[in-house]
């Protein structure tokens, strides 16, 4: 015989959101595995050019989310057990790790939300400063023709060609014209800038939309827990 009454509700409850805590570290930590290896944003972040490699920023935020989907899934399963075993110890345990992983989400959030345009912005750089060096006349072929070949596989990838409208429509005219050979084979006129901030700020959103539901179900299980492990306390049975 266990706790009883409201108390027996709060630790089914408590079971249920932990189960639901469990599932969504699983989700999270497939998410982040999908962002890690997505095709687009692989063959971008995976470009080299003169030594210099493309920004990682988005990587940092991407590792993070698996180490969180990694230990939401252990502390969602101590909750589950703890839960159904009416132990304080565990209890306890379990809520600490969750104040432990409020406070470090509270802070990845903070974080992400002063850098959220950081990783459009180093991208978009990045692939200026490429693009201005393959049609640069002032260095070397080899070094024209080297940027082309990693602008190629930005055009590729994204089916856009140029930094803005007006240089995608003349790196287009001069592609036709056999002066140069950067953008896709499918005709666009998509500039690139347009279609890196698309990529990158989609991915964003999706991001802060798991942390949100993550911090959601993070508050309802630290209440729950606390009041389930004072309802085990007051317990005439323990």
């Amino acid at each position: 015989m266990g706790v009883e009454g409201c108390t027996k509700c709060i630790k089914y409850l408590l079971f249920f959101f932990n189960f639901v805590f469990w599932l969504a570290g699983g989700i999270i930590l497939g998410v982040a595995l999908w962002l890690r290896h997505d095709t687009k944003t692989s063959k971008l972040l995976d470009i080299k050019f003169e030594e210099a490699q493309a920004p990682s920023t988005f990587y940092i935020s991407v590792y993070i989310l698996i180490a969180v989907g990694a230990v939401m899934m252990v502390v969602g399963f101590l909750g589950c057990y703890g839960a159904i075993q009416e132990s304080q110890c565990l209890l306890g345990t379990f809520f600490a790790c969750l104040v432990i992983l409020f406070a470090c989400e509270v802070a990845a959030g903070i974080w992400g939300y002063m850098h959220k345009d950081t990783v459009t912005k180093e991208m978009i750089n990045f692939y200026d400063s490429i693009y201005d060096k393959a049609v640069s006349a002032t260095v070397t072929q080899d070094k024209r023709e080297a940027a082309a070949s990693v602008l190629r596989g930005f055009h590729e990838t994204l089916d856009c060609c140029g930094k803005g409208q007006i240089t995608s429509v003349l790196t287009t005219l001069t592609d036709k014209m056999g002066l140069t050979s950067i953008c896709p084979k499918t005709i666009t006129l998509t500039n690139c800038h347009t279609r890196i901030e698309e990529l990158f700020t989609d991915k964003i959103y999706l991001i802060g939309i798991a942390a949100l539901a993550v911090a959601v179900i993070i508050i309802f299980e630290m209440i729950f827990s606390m009041v389930l492990c004072c309802g085990i306390r007051n317990s005439p049975v323990y």
